[in-house]
């Protein structure tokens, strides 16, 4: 039976279930999410691991491993800074400062700082929120996706304290806005391309969704989330920092859609996500040629890294489409460019990375490439990919979690 077949037999089994009596869990509803993975194939991920499927062991494991390890990490907040504050002074502001910007040689202060694309300012990971929200969105998407798969509710549990900490509690939660987002020092300006920061609230408003049918996540829990959520989604749109970030040629736009898009339908605003997701359209068209190559992303230093990251966010964003009548998987610009020869072009590469014709200044793990090989599978059909799978190193091909999201 194809994958598709095992889908739809899921899917089937699911509808003609038993009704669920008043005060019962649905515990085997499709989960409510949007851009990370599809419902009916996480839903057959659990079946199959219900069936002992050994083909999912490993990845299993690992996913149980992280999990495991998630259980006892401290929750995190943005209210943990210490010694930077943002320009308001107020701990429940986001605050970053932008990764590739570095003090002037030529300064005797250094100011104002100057980029370096690529290499990263450890200034920029010390004491501020970017490894916050970065560890806040790994640890709940870990471990609802912990949860969904096995049943056990100490990993909801833990999932459901982290989001409370980030979002909800009045002492730890954040402010709905980015404003102080990879800001620049000695520029006094407000940035819009720190909005690329909460491209974890993908991540996070997915894992909600894995959460729907546990007692950690009540519905209070719900209405305030979506509350949040729409009041930051409200930001996005209307900020100027938004509507920069939504001006953008390159990923810094993409991810700016695929972030409003998720949000939108997290919201129950799907005519709103559709229309995003129409517009990505245009996009694709500027930003990908015929040969599947993306020149705005190759301008960088780690470009095969970036035109990866650029790939994830229309990705995502096309998981979406598919759920509101738009079809950017199979769509072709007029200018020849598509989704399906981005991967492709990425595809030729990804079991030797070093062969990249583009500037690469870091090293890119086949773990990046994996989840465009196994989406791109699912989406254009049995064996698309698989010959490229066979060559790269088969233990983490195994255990990488892109097994479980696209079976």
């Amino acid at each position: 039976m194809t994958i598709r077949g095992l889908a739809s037999t899921v899917v089937l089994l699911l509808a003609t279930a038993a009704p669920v009596a008043s005060g019962q869990q649905r515990g085997d509803s499709l989960p409510r999410v949007v851009a990370t993975m599809r419902p009916q194939l996480i839903a057959l991920t659990r079946q199959r691991i219900r069936a002992h499927d050994a083909a999912l062991r490993p990845a299993m494991q690992e996913l149980v491993r992280e999990a495991e390890k998630d259980l006892t990490a401290p929750l995190v907040a943005v209210t943990d800074k210490h010694t930077l504050m943002p320009p308001s002074g107020n701990k429940h502001d986001y605050f970053s400062l932008s990764p590739y910007w570095w003090p002037d040689s030529t300064k005797p202060d250094g100011l104002p700082y100057v980029r370096h694309d690529g290499v990263t300012n450890p200034e920029s990971k010390r004491d501020l929120d970017q490894p916050r929200v970065a560890a806040m969105g790994e640890h709940v998407s870990t471990l609802a996706l912990a949860y969904y798969l096995t049943g056990n509710e100490k990993y909801a549990d833990r999932a459901a304290q982290q989001l409370r900490t980030w979002f909800l509690d009045s002492a730890t939660k954040m402010t709905p806005h980015l404003r102080y987002a990879q800001l620049v020092r000695g520029n006094p300006n407000e940035r819009g391309s720190g909005i690329i920061d909460t491209r974890w609230f993908i991540e996070t408003v997915d894992a909600v969704g894995l959460l729907q049918d546990s007692k950690a996540w009540t519905a209070a829990d719900q209405r305030g989330m979506q509350d949040w959520m729409s009041q930051y989604l409200q930001w996005l749109l209307t900020s100027p920092n938004g509507k920069h970030e939504h001006d953008a040629k390159n990923n810094h736009g993409s991810w700016y859609a695929a972030q409003t898009a998720a949000l939108a339908m997290f919201v129950g605003d799907t005519a709103r996500a559709r229309q995003i997701a129409m517009d990505a359209k245009p996009r694709i068209g500027w930003q990908i040629t015929p040969a599947g190559e993306q020149p705005l992303e190759l301008e960088r230093t780690k470009s095969m890294h970036y035109s990866g990251f650029n790939v994830e966010a229309l990705s995502r964003l096309a998981e979406i489409g598919r759920q509101v009548g738009v079809d950017l998987w199979h769509y072709e610009a007029p200018e020849g460019g598509s989704l399906r020869k981005a991967i492709d072009n990425l595809a030729k590469y990804a079991a030797t990375p070093s062969t990249w014709p583009g500037q690469e200044i870091s090293e890119v793990g086949a773990d990046e490439l994996l989840i465009h090989l196994r989406r791109g599978d699912v989406v254009y059909g049995p064996d698309t990919y698989r010959a490229v799978l066979a060559k790269m190193p088969q233990k983490l091909v195994q255990s990488d979690r892109s097994v479980l999201l696209y079976p």
